[in-house]
Protein backbone atom coordinates (compact mmCIF):
# COMPACT_ATOMS: atom_id res chain seq x y z
CA UNK A 1 0.00 0.00 0.00
CA UNK A 2 1.17 3.37 -1.04
CA UNK A 3 1.51 6.14 1.46
CA UNK A 4 1.05 9.67 1.09
CA UNK A 5 4.08 10.99 -0.49
CA UNK A 6 4.42 7.71 -2.87
CA UNK A 7 0.98 8.82 -4.04
CA UNK A 8 1.82 12.51 -4.26
CA UNK A 9 5.15 11.58 -6.42
CA UNK A 10 2.70 9.67 -8.49
CA UNK A 11 1.07 12.76 -9.32
CA UNK A 12 3.86 14.97 -9.17
CA UNK A 13 4.73 12.81 -12.51
CA UNK A 14 1.83 12.70 -14.05
CA UNK A 15 2.33 16.88 -14.17
CA UNK A 16 -0.97 17.37 -12.27
CA UNK A 17 -1.82 20.40 -11.23
CA UNK A 18 -3.01 20.18 -7.97
CA UNK A 19 -0.66 17.82 -7.03
CA UNK A 20 1.65 20.74 -7.43
CA UNK A 21 0.05 23.12 -5.66
CA UNK A 22 -0.38 20.59 -2.53
CA UNK A 23 3.60 19.96 -3.18
CA UNK A 24 4.40 23.41 -3.26
CA UNK A 25 2.26 24.30 0.16
CA UNK A 26 4.13 21.15 1.96
CA UNK A 27 7.74 21.73 1.04
CA UNK A 28 7.96 25.61 0.43
CA UNK A 29 8.52 26.31 4.50
CA UNK A 30 10.97 23.59 4.73
CA UNK A 31 12.57 24.74 1.47
CA UNK A 32 12.85 29.01 2.08
CA UNK A 33 14.08 28.04 5.65
CA UNK A 34 17.13 25.82 3.55
CA UNK A 35 17.90 28.57 1.23
CA UNK A 36 18.11 30.79 3.48
CA UNK A 37 20.57 29.38 5.50
CA UNK A 38 22.87 30.19 2.31
CA UNK A 39 21.27 33.58 1.23
CA UNK A 40 20.17 36.23 3.11
CA UNK A 41 18.37 38.72 0.84
CA UNK A 42 14.56 37.80 1.16
CA UNK A 43 14.36 38.45 -2.78
CA UNK A 44 17.56 36.18 -3.89
CA UNK A 45 15.78 33.13 -1.64
CA UNK A 46 12.45 33.97 -3.65
CA UNK A 47 14.55 33.82 -7.14
CA UNK A 48 16.44 30.60 -6.06
CA UNK A 49 13.20 29.25 -5.11
CA UNK A 50 11.90 29.75 -7.56
CA UNK A 51 14.72 28.33 -9.99
CA UNK A 52 14.61 25.08 -7.79
CA UNK A 53 10.45 24.51 -7.94
CA UNK A 54 11.39 24.90 -12.23
CA UNK A 55 14.28 22.23 -11.49
CA UNK A 56 12.14 19.96 -9.58
CA UNK A 57 9.57 20.31 -12.49
CA UNK A 58 11.51 19.45 -15.37
CA UNK A 59 13.23 17.02 -13.77
CA UNK A 60 10.58 15.29 -11.71
CA UNK A 61 10.50 12.35 -14.44
CA UNK A 62 13.97 11.55 -13.09
CA UNK A 63 13.28 11.02 -9.08
CA UNK A 64 13.66 7.78 -8.18
CA UNK A 65 10.95 7.16 -4.71
CA UNK A 66 13.28 5.20 -2.08
CA UNK A 67 11.50 4.61 0.94
CA UNK A 68 9.58 7.78 3.16
CA UNK A 69 11.92 10.86 3.27
CA UNK A 70 13.55 10.44 -0.48
CA UNK A 71 11.16 13.29 -1.91
CA UNK A 72 12.44 15.68 1.22
CA UNK A 73 15.88 14.71 0.82
CA UNK A 74 15.50 15.01 -3.28
CA UNK A 75 14.25 18.69 -3.32
CA UNK A 76 16.31 20.04 -0.70
CA UNK A 77 18.81 19.14 -2.74
CA UNK A 78 18.29 20.54 -5.80
CA UNK A 79 17.62 24.02 -3.69
CA UNK A 80 21.18 23.85 -1.59
CA UNK A 81 22.81 22.93 -5.60
CA UNK A 82 20.55 26.16 -7.01
CA UNK A 83 21.20 28.19 -3.99
CA UNK A 84 24.76 27.02 -4.39
CA UNK A 85 24.90 27.98 -7.92
CA UNK A 86 23.46 31.55 -6.40
CA UNK A 87 26.52 32.46 -4.24
CA UNK A 88 28.80 31.44 -6.98
CA UNK A 89 27.95 33.46 -9.23
CA UNK A 90 28.56 36.63 -6.61
CA UNK A 91 31.03 35.41 -4.53
CA UNK A 92 34.87 34.23 -5.01
CA UNK A 93 35.67 31.98 -2.99
CA UNK A 94 39.15 31.72 -2.97
CA UNK A 95 39.64 35.02 -2.18
CA UNK A 96 37.93 35.01 1.37
CA UNK A 97 40.19 32.08 3.05
CA UNK A 98 41.91 35.39 5.17
CA UNK A 99 39.59 38.12 5.16
CA UNK A 100 38.36 37.93 8.73
CA UNK A 101 40.39 38.08 12.25
CA UNK A 102 39.19 36.61 14.91
CA UNK A 103 40.35 36.71 18.13
CA UNK A 104 41.93 34.01 20.43
CA UNK A 105 39.76 32.59 22.87
CA UNK A 106 40.67 30.68 26.21
CA UNK A 107 39.16 27.37 26.11
CA UNK A 108 37.94 25.83 23.29
CA UNK A 109 35.09 24.36 24.22
CA UNK A 110 31.44 24.26 22.03
CA UNK A 111 29.37 26.82 24.10
CA UNK A 112 25.89 25.04 25.40
CA UNK A 113 23.80 25.54 22.67
CA UNK A 114 20.48 24.19 24.60
CA UNK A 115 19.73 27.59 26.42
CA UNK A 116 19.59 29.47 23.12
CA UNK A 117 16.12 29.24 20.53
CA UNK A 118 16.99 27.52 17.39
CA UNK A 119 15.47 30.91 15.32
CA UNK A 120 18.79 32.79 17.49
CA UNK A 121 21.54 30.30 16.52
CA UNK A 122 19.66 30.76 12.91
CA UNK A 123 20.32 34.37 12.93
CA UNK A 124 23.75 33.75 14.33
CA UNK A 125 24.58 31.78 11.98
CA UNK A 126 23.24 34.08 9.09
CA UNK A 127 25.19 36.70 9.96
CA UNK A 128 28.51 34.90 9.10
CA UNK A 129 30.20 36.16 6.20
CA UNK A 130 29.21 34.43 2.95
CA UNK A 131 31.48 32.00 2.77
CA UNK A 132 32.18 31.23 6.00
CA UNK A 133 28.25 30.11 5.97
CA UNK A 134 28.51 28.70 3.08
CA UNK A 135 31.02 26.44 4.05
CA UNK A 136 29.64 25.73 7.76
CA UNK A 137 26.28 24.68 6.71
CA UNK A 138 27.41 22.18 3.95
CA UNK A 139 29.27 20.64 6.31
CA UNK A 140 27.15 20.91 9.19
CA UNK A 141 23.92 20.63 7.68
CA UNK A 142 24.57 18.71 4.40
CA UNK A 143 27.18 16.21 5.96
CA UNK A 144 29.78 17.14 3.53
CA UNK A 145 33.20 16.38 3.96
CA UNK A 146 35.95 19.55 3.17
CA UNK A 147 37.16 17.25 0.28
CA UNK A 148 33.54 17.32 -1.23
CA UNK A 149 32.88 20.81 -0.18
CA UNK A 150 36.43 21.84 -1.73
CA UNK A 151 35.63 20.07 -5.24
CA UNK A 152 31.71 21.77 -4.94
CA UNK A 153 33.33 25.65 -4.36
CA UNK A 154 36.68 25.31 -6.44
CA UNK A 155 38.93 25.96 -3.59
CA UNK A 156 41.66 24.18 -1.73
CA UNK A 157 40.31 20.66 0.81
CA UNK A 158 42.61 23.25 3.65
CA UNK A 159 41.06 26.34 2.71
CA UNK A 160 37.73 24.68 3.46
CA UNK A 161 38.72 23.41 6.30
CA UNK A 162 39.77 26.67 7.34
CA UNK A 163 36.63 28.75 6.58
CA UNK A 164 34.88 26.01 8.84
CA UNK A 165 37.06 26.70 11.86
CA UNK A 166 36.90 30.69 11.56
CA UNK A 167 32.84 30.29 11.15
CA UNK A 168 32.87 27.73 14.39
CA UNK A 169 35.23 30.27 16.63
CA UNK A 170 32.90 33.22 14.98
CA UNK A 171 29.95 31.22 16.00
CA UNK A 172 31.23 30.75 19.40
CA UNK A 173 32.11 33.79 20.36
CA UNK A 174 28.96 35.23 18.86
CA UNK A 175 26.66 32.77 20.93
CA UNK A 176 29.47 33.77 24.52
CA UNK A 177 28.32 37.19 23.56
CA UNK A 178 24.40 36.44 23.35
CA UNK A 179 24.56 34.22 26.32
CA UNK A 180 26.14 37.18 28.43
CA UNK A 181 23.85 39.98 26.80
CA UNK A 182 21.00 37.72 27.94
CA UNK A 183 22.47 36.81 31.50
CA UNK A 184 23.39 40.67 31.62
CA UNK A 185 18.94 41.48 31.63
CA UNK A 186 18.81 39.52 34.10
CA UNK A 187 20.80 41.19 36.63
Amino acid sequence: MKNKEQILVDCLLRKEEVAWKEFFEAYSGNLSYVCSRYIIDAEDVNDVLQNSFLQMFHSISSFEYRGAGSLKAWITKIVVNESLKHIKKKLNFKEISDDFEIPAEEGDEDPNFEEISQHTIMEIIRALPEGYRTVFNLYVFEKKSHKEIAKILGIAENSSASQFHRAKAILVKKIKEYKMSKTAQYE
